[in-house]
């Protein structure tokens, strides 16, 4: 090719041939589905620790054996792996909540929230009209929680001395003025002072007829220059304005002139009380007493509407355990969310670009409830909400309801209040009706199928956890898990045994019995790894010792053999295959059990003295003789082909010429001679040049690499053979005949 340059120069130009790089795969994931009281449904949740675990899903429970899947994902924890954790789904499973008018509703289904994505997905922005707010954890836990709301309902409280607030001109969305004398206004560094009056909206009237303490609550608004007529003044400066006070005269009015309806009577109404309506605000809880003052300051229009000419936007959300079923002590907060905003497109001040729209928000923040229909919507009679206006439009013509809706954009929206409100959400259902934690296979499979796709989660351990309730049904159970890894091809399944082929078997050779008619149906694959195991060890959570099955511990002992050794190591045997936590077994068997158990590809779980309890075999679920029937030799295949499927991913729309060729050679090779140094291979040979990438492959836009493998063999029989001779015998003479 001609040299691009139109004039003498000097040309640069760089070739790579650095591109790809065969890097060791050691993330050590598990997976493991299963009924848990609390977590999202069918979404796969990252685990590191027990502690995570109780965080996510809650405590192992006794009810319907529950603690099997608790435990068996914890035992895996413990030897150093990190665990995605799929709570399933179960047909009554149902989300606690605050019903719209009514306690609670029913949600389940397709009206379950099972996971933030289902929730963004298909129920917020108000496609849920029939709950205001609702449980993000499914189930009875969050049964009786209580929310508590309160927005910028009032300024003040004002108490007038009459029967009939209504016969007087009081009403909801009536104006309200006082009249002011040489009031000092503060400024940005000046002052002045203001005599007129005070404008303001009633947001609230209780009325009593019996001992003449009617109360009005009211929303300043502005200052007027008189009684009827409004001066446009910047919201913001509502600090700067004083209160009605008991000296003051308060006059009723609406847009057609003051206390309209009353015969041209023009009484003035003094005041008998006036107090700052937060101050008095209580949380609705039933155990102890809380003043909204304690928790947070007055909430306040935000920011980001003040400068749209919005206001009134602020809004506060406690989650309380008014009984202390949850945290243990009655009246706790949870948790608490401040300085919220009823606008939809409302950022933060201080954290830009966070958004504040209180539906958003508690999605993204709360760890216990979602938020549902908008309750600025229409009077709910059940929770005693009633959206009121907080502001005129023009005159004394308050803001009409469908102008101030919640969800509104913030330009130019006065939103309504709904004042100190409290919820308590209710109806959660666990897996039946009597808090049972039983899932169905259907259901379990459903979870696990969340680990089908290898491109979106990478897996290496699928962990069973026990059984189901009949010999059948886990066989299916293991047969999913079975097929799941033979699909992705870059994992294995961990199957233990069926529970009640065990477990108060008395005799050994009937559990031996039981566990080949178990495993004997299984399919035939190099990618799952059975064992006998079921191990007693001790819950501290229920203060019980438990039975559960040992497959968590398996895959934890790969975890820890590519911890301390590499992944075609065996994790067997007493230098790397000593079982956690173990204080006896269901099932140990004697030599001549395992010489039965061990053809039929199931690995021994025994307890040695003095040595613990330990995995005694390296067999794969392969059904024939093959180099793959061994679990270090189907490992040290995983591990390569990972490493070097990245590798060739970077030789993708390359040309397929020889330099290319080369090139993936010397990123193969000096990998593979790594292994080797390791111990993992007895030798291997790279085959990348025109042999196998013929012109008919190159045509077909391939490429192609064989790759021959020798893999180190583990031991697996050990034989010792003691020779008696005479005295006078050389063993030179000897050796050459045993």
């Amino acid at each position: 090719m001609a040299t691009p340059q139109l004039s003498p120069g000097v040309l640069t130009r760089e070739v790579d041939l650095t591109v790809g790089r065969a890097d060791n795969v050691l993330d050590n994931i598990g997976g493991i589905a299963g009924p848990f009281p609390i977590g999202p449904v069918d979404f796969p949740i990252n685990i590191s620790s027990e502690q995570d675990l109780i965080s996510a899903f809650g405590k192992p429970l006794s009810t319907d054996a529950q603690y099997e899947y608790w435990m068996a994902a914890s035992s895996f924890l413990q030897y150093g792996g990190v665990l995605k954790v799929v709570r399933t789904a179960g047909s009554t499973l149902q989300n606690a909540n605050a019903g719209v008018g009514v306690a609670y509703t029913t949600m389940t289904g397709v009206t379950r929230i099972d996971n933030y994505d289902d929730y963004m997905e298909n129920h917020a922005d108000g496609e849920d009209t029939n709950y205001t707010w609702a449980a993000k954890n499914s189930g009875t836990w969050a049964n009786n929680l209580k929310i508590c709301t309160i927005d910028d309902f009032a300024d003040q409280t004002i108490g007038i001395t009459t029967s009939s607030l209504t016969l007087a001109g009081a009403q909801i969305g009536y104006g309200i003025t006082a009249g002011l004398s040489g009031v000092v206004i503060p400024g940005a560094g000046t002052t002045s002072s203001f005599t007129g009056y005070l404008k303001g909206i009633i947001t609230g009237v209780t009325t009593d007829a019996t001992n003449e303490a009617s109360t009005i609550d009211i929303k300043v608004v502005s200052r007027v220059s008189a009684a009827n007529t409004e001066i446009k003044i910047s919201y913001a400066e509502s600090t700067q304005w004083a209160s009605f006070d008991t000296s003051d005269s308060c006059y009723f009015v609406n847009n057609s002139g003051i206390n309209t309806g009353l015969s041209a009577t023009l009484a003035a109404y003094t005041p008998t009380t006036a107090v700052d309506w937060y101050d008095q605000q209580k949380l609705g809880i039933t155990n102890g007493v809380m003043y909204w003052k304690s928790i947070a300051p007055r909430p306040i229009s935000n920011k980001y509407v003040l400068d749209r000419n919005g206001k009134n936007d602020g809004f506060h959300v406690c989650v309380i355990d008014d009984l202390g079923e949850i945290t243990g002590v009655t009246g706790s907060i949870i948790e608490k969310h401040v300085g919220l905003s009823k606008a939809k497109d409302a950022i933060s001040a201080v954290n830009s670009p966070q958004k504040i729209w209180y539906e958003q928000y508690i999605a993204d923040f709360s760890t216990q409830v979602y938020a549902g229909s908008n309750p600025s919507n229409a009077e709910d009679t059940y929770w005693k909400t009633n959206p009121v206006a907080t502001g005129f439009s023009t005159e004394f013509t308050a803001v009409t309801v469908g102008d101030s809706l919640w969800g509104l954009n913030a330009q130019d929206v006065t939103y309504s209040a709904i004042g100190n409100n409290s919820y308590v959400i209710s109806g959660g259902v666990d897996y039946s009706t009597n808090k049972g934690m039983a899932a169905t296979l259907g259901d379990l499979q459903t979870s696990y199928n969340k680990f089908s796709n290898a491109d979106e989660i990478a897996m290496d351990y699928l962990i069973m956890g026990p059984g189901l309730t009949s010999r059948e049904l886990s066989q299916a159970k293991a047969g999913h898990l079975l097929a799941l890894a033979n699909s992705r091809k870059d994992c294995v399944a961990l199957v233990g045994p069926h529970r009640s082929d065990l477990i108060g078997v008395t005799n050994d050779d009937t559990q031996t019995a039981n566990l080949v008619k178990y495993f004997s149906p299984l399919m035939s694959t190099s990618y799952g790894i059975f064992d006998s195991g079921y191990k007693y060890t001790y819950d501290r959570f229920n203060n019980k010792f438990r039975w559960i099955p040992t497959n968590g511990d398996i895959a934890g002992l790969m975890v820890r053999t590519n911890l301390v050794a590499y992944p075609w190591f065996s994790p067997a045997g007493q230098q790397r295959g000593i079982i956690n936590n173990a204080i006896k077994l269901a099932f140990n068997p004697s030599k001549a059990q395992r010489d039965i158990l061990y053809p039929l590809r199931i690995n021994s779980v025994i307890t040695q003295p003095g040595i613990g309890t330990l995995l005694f075999g390296d067999k794969t679920a392969l059904g024939y003789a093959s180099a793959f029937d061994r679990i270090n030799v189907r490992r040290l295949f995983l591990t390569v082909e990972q490493a070097l499927q990245k590798a060739a991913e970077a030789q993708l729309f390359e040309l397929n010429d020889e330099l290319t060729r080369a090139n993936f050679k010397n990123i193969v090779e000096p990998y593979l001679r790594d292994v080797q140094a390791k111990r993992g291979l007895y030798g291997f040979l790279v085959v990348c040049d025109a042999t196998n990438n013929t012109p008919d492959v190159i045509d077909n836009n391939e490429f192609r690499a064989d790759i021959y493998l020798k893999p180190t063999k583990s031991i697996n029989y050990v034989t010792l053979t003691f020779v008696a001779t005479r005295t006078g015998v050389a063993f030179e003479e000897v050796a050459g005949t045993v």
